[in-house]
């Protein structure tokens, strides 16, 4: 049985926001807005599934980390990095409580592909530069890859860039948030994007999806060859 804080993707909280955020009383008045029936919207609560594009279209001024997930701020505030290789709009997956942004910051884009794990491209790192994106007021980085997948969907997107910070002590996770993490099982390697939860087996970490179709997973911290807290997202949908 998942745990309480493995439920990541929860459709009456997400209602619950959504009518917050647009000062409405009943179901009934979300539903009209959505321009859905009062029943299709109770089916999707009692079946914990939403139309995501419908949602996020609707609501396009409220930021989507905060309705999906219930982190950062209702209200989104726009913000872009323009360039050669991306230009597209940043959302704010990480807000460090102490300030540590500046007014513009050039971030490296690496190519993840290229270096197999994010332990060989944190220590090769001008071997794997394909380029510079630059983003206005964001938190110290150390770099963004692309990321493949569709299990943090709809926060993020394949196909979609993360900026990301090393971190070098496995003991300062901050559990709940979401990171890139490489780690090997039976010499295989692998790359994710998830939330990190505390687990109850011995030694282990576990990796959370939002998507509800991927199941969490318990990984030995023995496994784990390299992790980043992601920082930052740029939507696949937004870029030229």
């Amino acid at each position: 049985m998942e745990k309480e804080q493995d439920l990541l993707f929860n459709v009456a909280d997400i209602v619950k926001r959504a009518k917050r955020v647009l000062n409405f009383k009943t179901d009934a008045e979300l539903a009209t807005h959505l321009g859905v029936s009062r029943s299709t919207l109770s089916n999707w609560i009692a079946r914990n599934s939403i139309d995501f594009p419908l949602l996020l279209e609707k609501l396009k001024e409220v930021d989507y980390n905060w309705l999906l997930v219930g982190k950062g701020q209702p209200m989104h505030q726009s913000k872009y990095c323009h360039g050669g290789i991306v230009s597209g709009e940043v959302e704010m997956i990480h807000n460090p409580k102490t300030a540590d942004s500046m007014a513009d910051r050039s971030v490296s884009l690496y190519n993840i592909n290229a270096a197999a794990n994010l332990k060989t491209l944190l220590a090769n790192k001008p071997q794997y530069v394909v380029g510079k994106i630059q983003i206005p007021d964001i938190p110290v980085c150390d770099g963004a890859v692309y990321i493949s997948g569709d299990s943090m969907y709809p926060i993020l997107k394949s196909g979609d860039i993360v900026g990301f910070k090393e971190i070098s002590n496995f003991s300062s996770v901050i559990y709940g948030e979401m990171y890139l993490v490489s780690f090997n099982i039976d010499g295989d390697e692998y790359l994710s994007v998830k939330y990190v939860n505390r687990s109850d087996a011995e030694g282990c970490i576990r990796l959370v999806s939002y998507n509800p179709h991927h199941e969490p997973m318990d990984v030995p911290f023995s496994s784990i060859q390299a992790m980043a807290i992601v920082k930052f997202s740029i939507r696949k949908n937004m870029m030229m």
